[in-house]
């Protein structure tokens, strides 16, 4: 391969670590998110090894300026920078990691399926990790934000108001997973929830980011309103996600 080939495959973007698995005795395959590339794996070229320069800044939840040579099925990291150690906070903190993980899995999950909301999603991302680091808000708050926000950029905007399905004004006191989320009593489905109002103005200010309301949350309606998010998610997904059964719940 020529100098100038080489060149010509080589991007820089920045990215954050999604999750990594080992290759060989001394390599990692890391799935990254990026800011203007969407979802990227690369191959991290002897990062396992104790004299590697960048291995630690290739670990799960850190943001990193990035380096990368474009591959056939898989890039190659060639450079690393950090730009948010934020993993070495929330690897620390048992409640932090499983969110964080809960977080990475969804991000991974909705940019697989849709690259056009991929910026958006990255931002989202970003702003979570950043947060659960700081401990600016508790970790069951940020994730289920996080995640009513992250579908709603993929384009499953919840509503927890008026009707999802018919637009009547509420609140309403039903919920389906399958139909938008709050439901009036003409639209509402045999079998669907039926959330305390409190339950229901939680997840409204988790949706708009009110930080306010949404600190100032009682217990019971923060575990209630954390079923309703795993439902909702998982109805879009398709699928339960792993990481999100050891999240701990206060």
């Amino acid at each position: 391969m020529t100098s100038r080939s080489f060149a010509s495959r080589t991007y820089r973007d920045e990215g954050v670590v999604l999750r990594t698995h080992k290759l060989g005795e001394a390599d990692r395959i890391i799935i990254l998110l990026t800011k203007h590339h969407g979802q990227v794996r690369a191959v991290a070229k002897g990062v396992r090894r104790t004299s590697s320069k960048f291995g630690a800044m290739l670990e799960p939840f850190m943001v990193t300026d990035l380096q990368l040579v474009s591959g056939r099925s898989l890039d190659i990291v060639v450079q690393a920078q950090t730009l948010g150690p934020y993993g070495r906070d929330i690897a620390a903190d048992y409640r932090k990691y499983t969110a964080a993980a809960a977080i990475c899995e969804t991000a991974e999950k909705l940019t697989d399926v849709d690259g056009e909301s991929a910026a958006a999603q990255y931002a989202l991302v970003i702003g979570a990790l950043s947060a659960l680091s700081r401990s600016v808000h508790d970790p069951e708050l940020i994730l289920d934000s996080y995640l009513l926000r992250a579908l709603a950029t993929a384009g499953w905007a919840p509503s927890f108001t008026d009707c999802a399905r018919c637009g009547a004004p509420g609140p309403h006191s039903a919920f389906s997973p399958a139909l938008g989320g709050a439901v009036c009593h003409d639209c509402r489905p045999p079998g669907s929830a039926s959330p305390a109002p409190e339950t229901m103005e939680l997840l409204a200010a988790l949706l708009s980011a009110d930080w306010t309301r949404a600190d100032g949350s009682a217990p019971a309606a923060r575990r209630e309103s954390a079923g309703l998010v795993a439902s909702y998610l998982q109805w879009h997904l398709e699928r339960s996600l792993k990481s999100l059964r050891h999240v701990e719940r206060v």
